[in-house]
């Protein structure tokens, strides 16, 4: 008695949790009965019956994948498009080169890895000595704002790593502005000179790039949290063991 009550419980409980549906035509109190006869010839019109129904069913059905399997290539196309128009896209984790002359302006660069073309280069109107000073005081926030254009079609397309230019504050202070750059030979000179570096900050000595300049070049070199908020906002932290978790540097990229 006790199996069959633990039984019937078990039972009870199941159907209170999933809902159970009844096959047509297992259970005998819902079948009419009739004789041979009619129930042969009943079965075959039933049959017929429900090959028609189950063709008529079919037919619009079969259009359906092929639509469906089209539009999943045209959009997987794109996707695949919008990757290899991209290919030095950045991660969760980056590394962070800020670089400059000694009387020249701060260049920012964001690599995927260290080896690898900056997917982000800018350079501040702040003198590289300024910005020295202010991280000798304490943590530095650099925040990036540009401008959102919502009638412009084709400012949609652009990512914020693409944007040409930005205004820069340092510390809640304006600092002028920021304009994207490209990755020439001067730039690429200096990340390859500082490339086995993983993390540091010193001068390179006798890589002059530009005529006129001593040659003498500071750089603050660092891996970087990326942290992705939206389409038009990101954060870099720079990763920092000997300051409890505190990053001293962080920057800030908001379209706005």
């Amino acid at each position: 008695m006790a199996t069959r009550t633990s039984h019937q419980d078990s039972s009870t409980s199941s159907k209170r949790h999933f809902h159970w549906t009844k096959k047509i035509g297992t259970e005998n109190d819902d079948v009419p009965t009739f004789n041979k006869s009619s129930s042969n010839t009943t079965n075959e019109e039933d049959k017929k019956e429900n090959a028609r129904n189950h063709a008529a069913l079919l037919t619009p059905k079969k259009k359906l994948p092929a639509v469906a399997v089209a539009r999943l290539r045209s959009v997987l196309a794109a996707f695949g498009k919008n990757r290899s128009s991209l290919p030095h896209g950045l991660g969760p984790r980056v590394v962070g080169t800020l670089f400059g002359y000694r009387r020249g302006h701060v260049h920012f660069a964001f690599q995927r890895d260290p080896n690898s073309p900056p997917a982000f280069l800018i350079e501040l109107a702040t003198p590289i000595s300024g910005l020295v000073r202010e991280m000798a005081s304490g943590l530095v926030r650099i925040a990036l704002e540009c401008d959102k254009e919502k009638e412009d079609q084709e400012k949609k397309a652009v990512r914020l790593l693409e944007e040409p230019m930005w205004r820069t504050y340092c510390n809640g202070k304006k600092c002028g502005f920021a304009t994207r750059r490209e990755c020439g030979p001067k730039e690429w000179k200096v990340l390859k000179a500082v490339e086995p570096i993983s993390m540091g900050a010193g001068v390179l000595p006798g890589i002059a790039t530009e005529p006129g300049t001593d040659g003498e070049i500071m750089y603050m070199r660092a891996k970087f949290e990326r942290i992705v908020g939206s389409r038009d906002s990101e954060a870099f932290y720079m990763m920092n063991p000997d300051s409890n978790g505190a990053p001293e540097l962080s920057v800030y990229l908001l379209r706005v």
